[in-house]
Formats: structure tokens, C-alpha cells, sequence
């Protein structure tokens, strides 16, 4: 069996800056076969360094996948100095992923805030990909300002097969904003959707996802139809140092994403 401690090397082939301390890195795995599915998360790092969990936030193409990765750390800051051509460290795919199979036939609201959008991109890039398996997609994101938005460029490219709402918490005098201002919450009223035949997928702070959720029951939902995403406190990605155990679950083995129920009952979750 695959040694899970042993780390994979991949090669950085592009960097894109999204924001002063977002940026989002195009790699490339030369050795094994990667096939990881939309949700699912790598420990990022490098020897001496550490590690830190991180979603995918694309498909995967022959190796090819990228990391959008914000600089809030040792590690993801140690990242932030790497440049095209510089190798970084890896182990997974880790986790849970979002059930696309079980959606298939059916409409689709996604619900994301700040950089909760990343792993979201993955799950509109494959049902784009095969957009007649699908129902109705509703994209639904928020960050604190305009230049905090991730992937503006493609949300414009999302909505000629999807719907989408953008808003942020506020727009300083400088910027020009033309979408929403407010709580992503505000958007749930103006989103078109049959709750007997839609998924919720949310991810982004868990404040944001508590108020979303109980939106989305005042509205009909079902928890069983909505899901949400949790990375904190992973270090070892496969369930055995037990810093992201709650109760009987772990984060990293059993999530990062969770039926809205299951996570309900952590003894320190905000849902």
C-alpha cells in the first residue's frame, strides 16, 4: 500500500495573483495518478516548513490541478515566496467530497464567502463540464469588499450557463461596484429554487454558513439536501493525531464536507 505520510513532489508551472494575499497556484504531479474528486483537500507544504491543508480549487487534467491558497501562516506565507519552476510537497487527495453523483438530475445553489469560493470552483468546473446532467446552478458568493472577490473574470463566464449573485459588506469610495452590498442571506430571497429538488452546497465562515442554513430551513429545506465544508485544525489528513476529532468524527477523514446534521452537533461548531 501507498505509504499516506509520503509526501509527492509537484512542480509550480503558474502563479495568479487574486488578491494582496490570495494567490493561486498551478501545479503539476509528475510521478503517480492523481484523481481526487471536487470538495477533497492536499496537505500543502514543504520539508522543515510544515504543512497545512488546502483544497483543490480546479479539476484535475492529466496531473494537472491548481491550489488557491491565501497567506495567513508560516507555512501558506513560505508558499506565497515561491516562484514558477520551484517544487512544493504534498499528501492526499484527503477527505470527504461534495455528492455530485447524488445531484445529478437535480438543481444546484452553491453558497460561498471570502475564499470558501476556491473549493466551490472545482464542483462548477465539473458541472459545467457536463452541464446536461444537471439542473439549475445557483451561485450565491460574498466577500468584504470588490477587491476581495476571487475569479471575477470567470463568474461573468459562469452565468451565461448558471445564475450568479455577487455582494460584498462594503464598497470604499474609490471602487466602482455594480452588484449587491449586503449579506450574502439578503440573496437567498432573490434566488429561484424548488427545495424539493435542489442541493445546498456551503462553504466559507461557519458564522456565514449557520445564517445561510437556517435560511435555507426557513425556506423548506431539508437538512438532509444541504451540505457544508469545514477545514480546521488538520494535521495529519488521515484520522490518526486527532487534533480535528469532534466526538466520534474527525475532520479530515470524515468531512471536510458534511451533511449540515452531522456537523450541527459538534460541541464547539457555530452551525
Amino acid at each position: 500500500m501507498k505509504n499516506p505520510f509520503l509526501p509527492l513532489k509537484a512542480v509550480i508551472t503558474d502563479i495568479k495573483v487574486e488578491t494582496t494575499d490570495v494567490r493561486t497556484y498551478s501545479l503539476l504531479l509528475r510521478d503517480g495518478e492523481y484523481k481526487p474528486e471536487p470538495g477533497q483537500f492536499n496537505m500543502v507544504g514543504y520539508p522543515g516548513v510544515g504543512e497545512a491543508p488546502v483544497s483543490l480549487s480546479s479539476i484535475v487534467y492529466e496531473n494537472r490541478f491548481q491550489h488557491t491558497i491565501k497567506a495567513v501562516g508560516r507555512v501558506t506565507k513560505f508558499i506565497e515566496r515561491l516562484t514558477e519552476g520551484d517544487e512544493i510537497f504534498l499528501r492526499g487527495p484527503y477527505g470527504s467530497s461534495w455528492p455530485l453523483k447524488s445531484a445529478v438530475g437535480q438543481d444546484i445553489l452553491l453558497v460561498a464567502g471570502g475564499v470558501g469560493i476556491a473549493p466551490m470552483r472545482p464542483v462548477i468546473q465539473e458541472i459545467l463540464s457536463k452541464r446536461d446532467s444537471f439542473g439549475n446552478i445557483t451561485l450565491i458568493y460574498g466577500a468584504r469588499r470588490p477587491d476581495n472577490i476571487l475569479f471575477k473574470d470567470e463568474c461573468e463566464v459562469w452565468q451565461k450557463d448558471s445564475t450568479v449573485f455577487l455582494t460584498v459588506d462594503e464598497v470604499p469610495s474609490h471602487m466602482i461596484w455594480s452588484y449587491h452590498i449586503g449579506l450574502v442571506t439578503e440573496l437567498l430571497d432573490k434566488a429561484a429554487f424548488h427545495v424539493e429538488k435542489t442541493f445546498a452546497f456551503l462553504c466559507g465562515p461557519e458564522i456565514m454558513m449557520r445564517f445561510v442554513s437556517r435560511g435555507l430551513f426557513l425556506r423548506g429545506f431539508l437538512p438532509s439536501r444541504v451540505y457544508v465544508s469545514f477545514e480546521r485544525r488538520m494535521k495529519c489528513g488521515i484520522g490518526q493525531c486527532g487534533h480535528c476529532q469532534h466526538g466520534s468524527q474527525f475532520v479530515c477523514k470524515d468531512g471536510p464536507v458534511f451533511l449540515y446534521k452531522d456537523v450541527s452537533r459538534f460541541p464547539d461548531s457555530l452551525l
